[in-house]
Order: structure tokens, then sequence, then C-alpha cells
């Protein structure tokens, strides 16, 4: 590594760590104090509250590396611009292109290293945080559930689904088991599936079996379609299932193949897979448009512009992603385009801005 890039790298090392601690300590101490009552009335201590918090910061630190990249690439070359040190390596014969380089470089370690985090600690310490917030600070029904298979006991009923998605409210393989004061069946239901609609739960292909004290058959009954009361909302069991943050690269395709071959719609897992790859890339084109930033004219005399520029350009992305996301979805998109299609046209405009430098 040459001089040149040794002292760009240490600099942008300084001020991406300066940016990112600034944002973490602000997302810790705003998400500490904002739920103080919530904490208070779950019975958790401060000390705890403090590590449920911290929990998060992995997670939060990977949200906050695109914006932290492309704002600390525009300062390194912003100053660089300001002090006349590009000015000087281009009459030198150095290239803007040359001097991207360190900039492509770190982005993509850092794009590696947002991968790396999200297929080790992420998972691990958002489990956590998952767990300590819907079991202990709501407190919601008891429950044990992965991807496909949910099982929730609320008052006299014992609820078990197979599978739930939670984009279009949907379950597959519904089983239902009410009981009486003395933990005898009185009745079980069983269902295809069901849909949350209109305020409620319709299900269909269901069999209905009532038990009477000394009856082990029941009376059953068949139905096309009926609406059951359940106390349990679909953001419930969105909450309850486990999250894809929660599930490495490798635990989400097996899942995904598990759930196609059962016959349901994989298409939000596929998104949200290919996302595991296509959210970390960002780091190396936020890198090359912070350096097309930082490097032009305007930039020398009017560095907090190019700051507000790139922070424009963070939100702008995280907008484009999360609309084409759940366009991906809502299967409007194949799960491909919907999770690179922002990649790609960032990648256009950076390189388009870059050759405007030059």
């Amino acid at each position: 590594m040459s001089i040149i890039n040794r002292y760009w790298m240490v600099q942008f090392l300084r001020f991406f760590g300066i940016v990112q601690f600034i944002v973490l300590a602000i997302f810790v101490a705003v998400d500490y104090l904002t739920n103080l009552n919530k904490f208070f009335k779950a019975g958790i201590s401060l000390v705890d509250a403090l590590g449920y918090v911290l929990l998060k910061t992995p997670f939060m630190f990977v949200q906050f590396t695109p914006a932290g990249v492309v704002l600390a690439v525009i300062v390194v070359f912003g100053l660089m611009n300001r002090n006349n040190e590009l000015l000087a390596l281009k009459a030198g014969g150095i290239s803007a292109y040359t001097l991207v380089t360190p900039a492509v470089v770190a982005g993509i370690l850092l794009s590696v290293s947002m991968f790396f985090l999200g297929e080790t600690v992420v998972p691990v310490t958002m489990a956590k945080a998952n767990y300590i917030k819907y079991s202990v600070i709501k407190k919601k029904h008891q429950v044990h559930a992965t991807r496909e298979n949910i099982w929730i006991k609320s008052d006299d009923t014992i609820a078990h689904f197979k599978f739930f998605n939670p984009v279009d409210q949907t379950l597959s393989g519904v089983s239902l088991t009410r009981m009486d004061d003395h933990f005898r069946v009185v009745q079980r239901m069983d269902a295809r599936s069901g849909v949350y609609k209109e305020g409620q739960w319709h299900f269909f292909n269901m069999m209905v079996q009532d038990f009477s004290p000394g009856d082990d058959t029941g009376k059953v009954t068949l139905h096309d379609e009926k609406v059951v009361d359940m106390a349990l909302l679909p953001e419930d069991l969105g909450q309850m299932v486990k999250k894809t943050d929660e599930m490495r690269f490798v635990e989400l395709a097996a899942h995904i193949k598990k759930v196609e071959q059962e016959g349901y719609d994989a298409t939000t897992y596929r998104v949200d897979l290919l996302g595991k790859t296509a959210f970390p890339f960002i780091c190396l084109i936020m890198a090359i448009m912070g350096a097309a930033v930082g490097m032009r004219p305007k930039i020398k005399e009017n560095l907090p512009l190019g700051i507000v520029m790139g922070l424009g350009m963070a939100f702008l992305y995280w907008i484009l992603y999360s609309f084409t996301t759940s366009l991906g979805y809502g299967r409007m998109l194949p799960p491909f385009i919907s999770a690179w299609s922002a990649n790609f046209l960032f990648l256009c405009v950076a390189l388009f801005y870059l050759t405007r430098t030059e």
C-alpha cells in the first residue's frame, strides 16, 4: 500500500469511527430514555434495560454503516480538497480514479464486515433482544415459535399454526384445541388455511370436533369457511415468529427450501435472503459516491454541503431499498430485482458522478 493510500485510510478510519460512535451513542441514549416507562412497568432494572438496548447495537451498527461510509469519505476528500492536497496530487499526474482506490478498498472491506456481522453476531444478539422485548417487556402469549411452527397458549386455547405469512396475513395448517377448567378437551378445530380480514379470522376447509364428558370421538362438523373469535392479532404472530435478522444466510436458505417443499410461498423470505447480500454491497457504492462528491470543486468551499448531500444520498437509498423490497414482498417484482435494483441504480449514479468529477 502506497503512502497516499495509507494516509487516506488512516483519515477515513478516524472519521468513520467518530461518525459511528456518535450515531450509536445517540441511538442508545434515545432508545433507553424513551422506553424507561416500559422497563419500569415490566419490572426490569436499569442495568438490565441498558443491556437490552446494547444487544441491538450490532444490528444498528450494520444499518448505520452505509451512511457512516459516505459521510467519512466525503469528509476525507473534502478536507483534502480544501487543503489543496487533491490539486497537488493531480498536478503530480495522479488521476481521480487512482485516488478513489483506497475508498473502494475500504468499501469492499466494510461490505465483507457487514455480511460477517450479519452472519455471526447480529442473529444471536437480535434473538436475545426480541425474546426480552416480547416475552419480558410486552409479556405476550406463552409461545414457542419458528418460521414454520407456532405454538401458543392463550387462556383456554392451545393453538398450533404450521406456517404464517406476515405479508398477506395468512395461516396454514391450523389446529385449535380448547379445554375446560379441568383441562379436559372440549373442542378441537382443524383447518387447512386461514386469513385475517375485516377484523376477524376466517378459516377454510375446517373440521370441528365437539367433545362431551365420556365421549372420545366427539361430534364432527365440516365447514367450507368459518369465522373463529381469537384474541390473537396478525401483528402478534408477526412478532412471535423468528425474524430473518435472527437467521443466518445458510439457515434462511434451508428454511426457504423446506417451505417450498411443503407447498408454501417463500417469496418474502427469498427477498430477505437476497437482501442479506445486497445490503452490505451498498458500502462499496457509497464509498464511490462519497469520493465523487468530496472531490468536486463546490465542496472545497462548502464542506457542510457535501455532508448534507451524503446524508441525503443515504436517506434516498433507504427509501428506494425499502420501496423495492416491499414490491418484492407483494410479488410485484422478482426477488432478485427487488433486492438489488436500488444497488444497481445507485452504482450507475455513482459511476456517472465520478466520471464527471474526473
